[in-house]
């Protein structure tokens, strides 16, 4: 039926009448559906694979005469994919000192809970690490500075997410290279040691309030860490 056109076209648009279907012409080509990566990110409802890779940490402090070996095992999300994420799952915390088995238990749990939840954790390293001892803390073998035995598990915690890749290494270059000159003066200005048998640093070194590392000492009018290069004169 042909309709005739008695006024000027001034617009126009494409419809179709309803309880019409599509027309599909033989041999045409159909647009490929739109294909999303199925990316898996860590949360509570991952459920735990047959096999975890772990890795464990020697804690040992001048507190007890055990040491205490924290394990960290992590799950492998989207494996084989360029997608792939190594992530903590669970921690687990053992020694022959049975002095604080129940706080150690609970916190193997609690932290394993965190892990669990996904998102950003790598809040748990600062949490544990200002944690303090009110009896005191003590200094590990090369002259820094633990509050707690928490801070050191902390520090344990640290170590393995850095190994991951949750944490950047990375450390600045132009402080690195400002340390290493500060430690070339301390040298050439005092260059027989041997009061320093433990540690790297000078014996009469103040403690580091921002490394926890007893490694400031006075160079130039200014008090200088020799292990972070944090200095009081900016």
């Amino acid at each position: 039926m042909s309709i005739k056109i008695e006024r000027k076209i001034v617009a126009f648009e494409v419809g179709s009448p309803a309880g019409t279907s599509e027309i599909t012409v033989p041999g045409a080509l159909r647009p490929a559906p739109e294909r999303r990566a199925d990316i898996i990110q860590m949360h509570e409802k991952v459920e735990r694979p047959e096999i975890l890779l772990g890795s464990t940490y020697k804690i040992k402090t001048p507190l007890s005469e055990h040491a205490l070996y924290v394990t960290i095992n992590d799950i492998l999300l989207n494996q084989g994919t360029e997608h792939e994420l190594r992530r903590p799952f669970e921690i687990f915390i053992n020694s022959k000192n049975m002095d604080h088995f129940q706080w150690i238990v609970a916190l193997t749990r609690i932290i394993s809970a965190v892990f669990r939840k996904g998102g950003d954790v790598t809040f748990m390293v600062d949490e544990l690490r200002s944690v303090f001892d009110p009896r005191g803390g003590y200094f590990k073998k090369g002259g820094r500075y633990m509050p707690s035995l928490v801070a050191e598990i902390g520090d344990a915690i640290e170590s393995h997410m850095k190994m991951i890749g949750m944490i950047s290494a990375d450390t600045d270059e132009h402080l690195a290279d400002y340390t290493a000159v500060k430690r070339r003066q301390l040298a050439a200005r005092s260059a027989t040691q041997a009061g320093a048998a433990e540690t790297d640093f000078p014996p009469e070194a103040q403690l580091c309030l921002a490394c926890y590392t007893q490694a400031v000492v006075l160079l130039d009018g200014c008090l200088t860490c020799l292990n972070c290069g944090d200095s009081k004169c900016g």
